[in-house]
């Protein structure tokens, strides 16, 4: 059975290592001289005080290579239910092949055995390998990207870490529930990426932030989480302050909700929006007054506050082994449910 699943599986096997290889090579030239510029350019930023100006710099001119990469390593598992996990029993199905091959001396239970060790545990290798070369290609990038593209956000988390292994083990098990359900390839491809899909929107939105209890606090107002301070002359002149999704302190946090508080503790606006009941007709918030520094400073004075709601940045490997072990127990329900059909159910 070893021998005949990797002859039916080696041409596929092959060119998934293939591609590997081609982007293990590339990451591997390219990305001392990432951590070489990287380093460089902190050493220089911390004798001037100008490390924000260069974090924009340096991710801007990396962040297509970096969107490219993160995407290729959330593409790897799905494509691993497609295209390895729904044909697994379909194939024999639809040809069938399953009527003389599991009536032989090979029972049922002991092909599927073997073809999802073989299959599966080569699928998670691979998105691991993957995960894991990009995890570090990105490192300098991952410490100086924006809010929305930090490591413990959703985009990037997934593709970070040994999450991508729990991803591809879920998928390919996935595909193969699908397509002893379905039993019709192409159908079974469409069913197993739709429900994928729905998970890996569920699980960010749903459930990680629930993994650990998430902190809620309050900071005060500065350029770490203010986004644009203006005047809204249709509301009175007050002064309207938006937030950043993130919290002074904390880089790199994962901040689930942003509010301004008014000096009393009510909330102010919705969506990181508020609007603070200052003068600004004189004073510091006035128009005329240059820059916006001493406008915050008298925000701060009178008592507005950010409250935030987020996961710190140190429970990244925390978050990634929860999720992975959850993801695990999928795949072993999954698999429990398969030798169960093939037995019962499938002829």
């Amino acid at each position: 059975m070893i021998w005949l699943t990797w002859r039916q599986f080696r041409g596929s096997a092959a060119t998934m290592a293939a591609l590997l290889v081609i982007l293990a090579t590339a990451l591997a030239l390219t990305g001392p001289g990432l951590a070489a510029d990287y380093s460089a350019g902190i050493a220089a930023c911390t004798q001037d005080n100008t490390c924000d100006r260069f974090y924009d710099r340096f991710f801007d001119g990396h962040e297509t290579s970096f969107t490219a990469l993160t995407l290729v390593v959330l593409l790897l598992p799905a494509l691993a239910g497609l295209f390895w996990g729904a044909p697994l029993i379909t194939r024999e199905l639809e040809a069938g092949t399953h009527l003389m091959v599991w009536n032989q001396s090979i029972s049922r239970t002991r092909w599927l055995a073997v073809k999802l060790g073989l299959m599966g545990l080569t699928a998670v290798a691979f998105a691991g390998l993957c995960g894991l070369m990009v995890t570090w290609w990105s490192g300098p990038l991952d410490k100086s990207a924006v809010e929305n593209l930090a490591l413990m956000a959703p985009l990037v988390f997934g593709a970070r870490g040994i999450a991508p292994m729990g991803y591809a083990a879920f998928t390919f098990v996935l595909g193969v529930t699908v397509g002893m359900l379905v039993r019709r390839t192409l159908p079974a491809m469409a069913l197993t990426l739709a429900v994928f899909a729905a998970i890996q929107l569920a699980m960010p939105l749903l459930v990680r932030p629930h993994l650990m209890p998430p902190i809620t606090a309050t900071f005060e107002l500065g350029k770490t989480n203010v986004d644009g301070i203006g005047i809204n002359r249709d509301r009175g002149g007050y002064v309207e302050i938006q937030l950043k999704s993130a919290v002074p302190g904390h880089a790199g946090a994962w901040v689930l909700s942003a509010n301004l508080l008014d000096p009393s503790g009510r909330t102010l606006g919705t969506g990181g929006e508020g609007a603070a009941k200052i003068s600004t007709t004189s004073g510091p918030c006035a128009p005329s007054a240059a820059g916006g520094g001493g406008c915050i400073v008298e925000i701060n004075r009178l008592g507005y506050r950010q409250q935030a709601t987020y996961q710190p940045l140190e429970r990244f490997w925390p978050f990634q082994w929860i999720e992975t072990g959850i993801y695990s127990l999928l795949t072993l329900g999954l698999t429990g449910f398969c030798f169960w059909w093939i037995r019962r159910r499938l002829s």
